[in-house]
């Protein structure tokens, strides 16, 4: 058995355009994205649009001088999509092990096709961490068009050995079928009477579930690429509230949810006022909750934080059984190739034990690792 030391739990891989062909059933591999290549950069054809290939997902082996949005697939990391050249970032960063996340599914207007693009990115995610199944620790992704089917999803992710599956922080629009690990329609949410088919599959398998970023956003104006950044992370606490309030984890005691890459440091403050919202408003809300939405929070949400010692200093308040570390690998803000540095930097003056349990045990422990 592989003894861990630091894990990542929050890394991406990056599938090329071109995989779709090879892992879409026959009858929609003809409609699959293909990728032109020209001296401007790579654009990616597909139902009627061309767009750049965006490169900002997989440019963090390059210097920050040298970022740049679009252009193409070879401006990206080899170990974004090649699991052998995967393991060499990995021990040249010094890191054991990583959470996947990735690059499906299609944005289409059809809704089986849509769904049928989870299927295939998911069985070449696996097919990714069959290299080293050790080491790649995959997250399937769920298609929450209605319940039903992101049950099933749900238990096939299971079957084929995947450690956790993502939803997006909400439903998409009836219709308007988008990728990502985004989005949704935020006057929708998982928490009405109908979600049941999918919250009985999460707890019956016991997959580990995860909201990656939580954002609304930010368009048309200067800086709105900035600002999505900051607020990717602190807006998440509208969809873990509403879970929280609504009761989900009152009516699904062993469900475990992951808020990835959103940060810890707001944490305190969120369960603070939460506990405080909830003391003063229950009665004319009708809300009525065994325990607190702290206790809720502490028992049931990880996270995982990249560049935030506030969060650090703040661990005890934030839940120090409950924050796992994330390199981000290759996206552009990741630690690479100094995880072990950056480590080092966040954990000064935090006892050994501490920082053993957010920079590998409560990862070990939360997918069973140990």
């Amino acid at each position: 058995m592989r003894s861990y030391q630091l894990i990542s739990a929050d890394s991406h891989v990056n599938p090329p355009p071109t995989f779709w062909r090879d892992y879409l059933p026959a009858k929609f591999r003809d409609q699959a994205p293909r990728v032109e290549t020209t001296d401007e950069g790579d654009f990616v054809i597909f139902e009627g649009t061309r767009k750049m290939f965006g490169t900002l997902g997989g440019i963090g082996h390059k210097k920050t001088q040298d970022f740049k949005a679009v252009g193409k697939q070879s401006d990206t990391a080899e170990g974004g999509y090649d699991p052998a050249a995967r393991i060499v970032d990995l021990d040249l960063d010094g890191v054991d092990a990583e959470v996947l996340f990735g690059g499906g599914p299609l944005e289409t207007k059809s809704a089986e096709f849509y769904e049928e693009s989870f299927h295939a990115y998911n069985q070449w995610l696996a097919d990714f961490c069959a290299h080293a199944p050790d080491r790649f620790l995959g997250v399937a992704y769920v298609p929450v068009i209605d319940p039903e089917r992101a049950a099933r999803t749900v238990r096939k992710s299971v079957d084929q050995g995947f450690r956790g599956v993502l939803i997006p922080s909400f439903p998409p629009v009836p219709g308007q079928y988008k990728g990502g690990m985004m989005g949704g329609d935020h006057s929708r949410n998982y928490c009405g009477d109908e979600w049941k088919p999918f919250w009985t599959a999460i707890a019956d398998t016991g997959a580990v579930l995860h909201m990656h970023l939580g954002a609304r956003p930010v368009t048309g104006v200067p800086g709105a690429f900035l600002t999505d950044m900051l607020m990717s992370k602190i807006s998440m606490a509208e969809p873990l509230s509403l879970l929280i309030f609504n009761g989900l984890f009152e009516r699904y005691p062993t469900v475990k949810l992951v808020s990835v890459e959103s940060n810890i440091g707001w944490f305190p403050f969120a369960k603070e006022y939460m506990d405080k919202t909830y003391e003063k408003h229950r009665y004319w809300t009708n809300t009525e909750l065994e325990k607190l939405p702290s206790e809720y929070w502490d028992q049931h949400i990880y996270a995982t934080f990249l560049h935030d010692k506030a969060g650090i200093e703040l661990r005890h308040a934030v839940g120090i059984e409950n924050i796992m570390w994330s390199s981000d690998y290759p996206h552009s803000e990741t630690t690479f190739p100094e995880s072990r540095k950056d480590v080092e930097e966040h954990f000064v003056g935090v006892p050994e034990d501490e920082t053993y349990k957010m920079i590998c045990g409560n990862a070990v422990r939360l997918y069973g690792l140990g």
